[in-house]
Parts: structure tokens; sequence; C-alpha cells
């Protein structure tokens, strides 16, 4: 689609882009193709033909003309470095207000880019004569009280930030037209990857004006983008993630990176934690351990590199006892229930066998305590807390074309399709909280659940073979009071069934 533009700088800390008035910058005009940074934001004006106009305002402000045109472009906004994906930025949003005449084929919209897969992506707000982007679309989502649909296109041999490419193009439209208000960008990305979009190392976002063969003027009279803050990690732009879990007072911790670490690829890593990365097959951590009991529970804490499904095998004593999945970029824990093994010295392994040069995994410490008798698998564990809250899925109310009571592995819940769900009703009187799911899926396929609270996303639960685990989304926000807690599936792909047992919230 044209040779578009650039705009971010790598952040890691919470900011609201908005520059100091000691330093803003007076208003510039442009006319011609160019890019820049002024008053703290990164700018492009793009055209092929015709009249363009663009003036340079303090902050993210701007306004815009053109007539004449084939394709122009005009944006502020930031851009990044490609390291990091935007689970790792934290939360993205923009504060806007606009202006907005288009007369013809035009957007208001938030625009960028991805690397690795390479992606463009647009959440758009307005639109001229034309509602783009003219296909079926795959769903639909509502994010800041509107309701959007969902479209993904194919660009092939291309001009993208990378070259003539083929790509893919990710679209939310706003089934109703509006010129101001919030933009909470990462609940799109999160949306669109719940639904099997995948996206990549961030490259920039901006607010964007862009016209087609039309003309037209914007002025963009507020543009703020926030980056960072209560996000990082964690699932949610609500959500803020302890980066040290408080370990349980029964368990026995073990950090990562002080095991003894082995294999080709294998070392040790400080983002998104202090742990170690399994890069390829025989890549291991181990330490050898004194059991008294001869059954633990073994919780391991860690993420893929990305949406790829990163699996991590526990080994004591050199025999295979479970695998740790791990469905995203963001920590959480997975534990094995009441494993059995032998008792005194043995050797603890963590080590990747079935990587398929897809994903890499993280890992930051393994916590263990002691269990119960018989099994590998307790069929039904008693809760780690003594104050954890935990309500039995079949006692929730179940709603969804398909979902209904199973008794096998455990009296629970199956949910067979998008959404299926078992929901209810909590008073929190506390803001933060961590849940834990046990389940599992109905084969070897990643079972994929999410948790909305409130009707809020705030993570998403994975199992990646039929063997119950549990497992954990640490540190949870959301607001107090009576809250509907609903775990449902919208990610099937006809490959896998959840199966549900209990909901634990600390």
């Amino acid at each position: 689609m044209k040779r578009k533009l650039k705009v971010f700088l790598a952040i890691l800390a919470c900011f609201t882009l908005i520059a100091p008035a000691a330093i803003v910058q007076g208003a510039t005009t442009l006319t011609s193709n160019q890019t820049g940074n002024h008053d703290g934001y990164d700018y492009e004006l793009w055209k092929d033909s015709g009249n363009t106009s663009m003036t340079l305002n303090n902050g993210g402000n701007f306004s815009c003309e053109w007539n004449n045109i084939n394709n122009a472009l005009f944006r502020k906004g930031k851009k990044f470095n490609e390291t990091q994906t935007h689970q790792q930025l934290g939360n993205i949003s923009i504060d806007y207000g606009c202006n907005y005449q288009p007369n013809g084929n035009s957007y208001l919209c938030v625009y960028g880019w991805t690397s690795d897969p390479l992606v463009e992506f647009y959440i758009v707000d307005s639109w001229g004569s034309w509602r783009p982007p003219g296909s079926s679309p795959k769903g639909t989502i509502t994010v800041d009280g509107g309701t959007y649909d969902v479209y993904e296109t194919t660009r092939t041999n291309q001009p993208s930030i990378k070259g003539n490419a083929t790509f893919q193009q990710y679209w939310s439209v706003r089934t109703s037209k509006r010129t101001s208000g919030t933009i909470s960008v990462s609940e799109h990305f999160k949306a669109w990857e719940r639904m099997g979009m995948r996206l990549g190392k961030m490259y920039e976002v901006a607010l964007t004006v862009e016209g087609w063969q039309s003309s037209g003027s914007a002025n963009v009279y507020s543009n703020s983008i926030n980056v960072g803050g209560s996000g990082g990690y964690q699932p949610d732009p609500d959500s803020d993630p302890d980066p040290y879990p408080t370990p349980d007072p029964n368990a026995t911790r073990k950090e990562c990176e002080s095991m003894n670490i082995s294999g080709q690829y294998a070392g040790d890593i400080n983002n998104p934690f202090s742990g170690v990365a399994l890069y390829a097959n025989e890549d291991s951590v181990k330490f050898t351990q004194d059991f008294s009991s001869g059954n633990n529970s073994f919780s391991l804490r860690g993420c893929s590199n990305n949406d790829n499904m990163a699996e991590v095998d526990l080994k004591i004593g050199g025999e295979y006892k479970g695998t740790f999945y791990f469905g995203g970029s963001y920590p959480a824990v997975y534990t094995l229930d009441n494993v059995s093994h032998k008792t005194g010295n043995q050797e603890v392994e963590l080590v990747v066998s079935a990587d398929d040069g897809q994903w890499d995994a993280f890992i930051d410490y393994l916590d263990f305590t002691g269990g119960g008798s018989g099994g590998q698998v307790d069929p039904d564990p008693t809760p780690d807390d003594p104050v954890a809250l935990k309500k039995e899925c079949e006692s929730m109310n179940i709603s969804g074309p398909y979902a209904g009571n199973i008794n096998n592995p455990f009296s629970g819940v199956a949910l067979y399709a998008n959404g299926d769900s078992v929901k209810f009703t909590q008073n929190f009187s506390s803001t933060n909280n961590s849940f834990s799911l046990r389940g599992c899926s109905n084969n070897n396929n990643l079972a994929r659940v999410d948790l909305m609270i409130g009707g809020q996303h705030k993570g998403t639960f994975y199992y990646g073979d039929n063997n119950p685990a549990v497992y954990t989304i640490d540190n949870v926000s959301h607001q107090t009071g009576n809250q509907e807690v609903e775990l449902i599936v919208t990610a099937d792909d006809g490959q896998w069934d959840a199966f549900i047992d209990y909901l634990e919230i600390n």
C-alpha cells in the first residue's frame, strides 16, 4: 500500500508522551514528503502525488489538508526499535480529539507495523465515503465502549517497512464513527491474538489521517500516546504483575539462574525476568535435591518468547514426570500437582525436548511443595493456600452452544467451542488477586481459556496436553465489589477442547 513511515522510541517505563512546556517547539508547516521528530513525537507526511499541507503543532497535535491526491498520509506518533513485543512494552493507549472533514475516501485511525512477523495494522475510528477494508470480518470485539469488526487481509509483494514484501494486514474498524476519545491499542492487539492473528516486535504506533483519491482537512487538537505502566507482561492493561511473586511459605524455591545450566545455547537472561533461556533441544537446568517425601507439587514460572507454545519437561532421577506449558510471552506459573518420585538425593532437571524452531522457553524459578500420596496427578488436589477461594466449575453458570458437565478426567466442565463459558459473580474486597485454573486439553493440542472480569480480558490459561494441571496468572488488577468472573473460549480452531475443574482466587 505505499511506502509508509516510521514512528517510535523504545520505552520501558510508564510515561505519557507530552513534552514539557519549556521545550515546546513552534508550529512547522510541511508541504512535501518528510519525516522527523517534533516536540517529542515522530511525524511523517507522505504522498505519491497531489497537494498536501501538514502543520506540526505542540506535542502530538497536527493539522492537515489534501486535494488532488492519489494517496497521502499524515501522522504523529512514536517509533520503537523492533526488540520488544507489545506485552513487553506494556499497555499502549492513545487519547485523541480531531475535527475531521474528509471529502471522499479517507481514514482516521491508529496505524503501525510489527516485524517478525511483518504486520501492518489499522484501528479505524472514522472514515469518509468508504468503510475499509471491504472484506468479510473475522469477528467483532468490544473495546472502549464501542464495537469493532475485525479483519485480516494479505498484501502480496507490496511496499512495507522491509521493502517490497508479502505481509498481513490487521484491521479493527468501528461500527459507528467517532472522532475523539481513548483508543486502548493493547486491547485490540490482545483481541487479535486471541483470534489467531499474531503480532511481532513493535515498530511503530501513530495517530494517522489517510486519504485516497480524495480531498479534505483534519485538525488533530489532542493526541497523547501512553506506553507502559500497569500492563507490562501481564496480559491486561489494568494488571500489574508482581515482578517477583512471593513464595509459598511451605514451598522450596530454586532460582533457575542458580541451577547448573547446560546445552548448546542455554544461557542467563535479565528480561522479562532474571532467569534462563532454553533455546533448543537438550538445553536444560538441573540441581540435586534431597527429598524427604516421595510426592511433591512442582510450579515453574516462565513464558514463551512469542505466542507459540513453549514446552519444558520435568525430569526427576532421570525419569520424565510431566511438561510445563507456556502459551504467551507474559510470565505465568504452571503447576504439576502431586508428582511421585523417589526420596533421597535426586537430580531435578528442566529440559527442552520438543523444540521445532518456532519458540524459546524463558524460565524464572521452580517451587516445589509436599503433596499427598498415590498417583502422579492428584484427582482433586487440596488448595495450596488455606485462604484461597475455590470455585468448582460445574457449580458456575454454564453457557454457550456446546458447553456441558463432564466426569472424566475430573468432575468439571467441557468447553468445546468459541462462546462456551462458565461464569459467576464475586464480591471482591481487594483490587489484586491471583487466579489459578485447574484444567487440561482433550489431546496434545494447546487449549486456551480466557479470564474475563467485569467484561474485561485479564489473561489466558493454557493447557498443552490431557494431564490436568494448574495454570496461575499472578496479581491481576480489577475493580472491587460485585464483578462477573467468566472463563470463556474465544480462540477455538476445531483442534482441541478445554476441560476445566476449578478456579482458585488468592
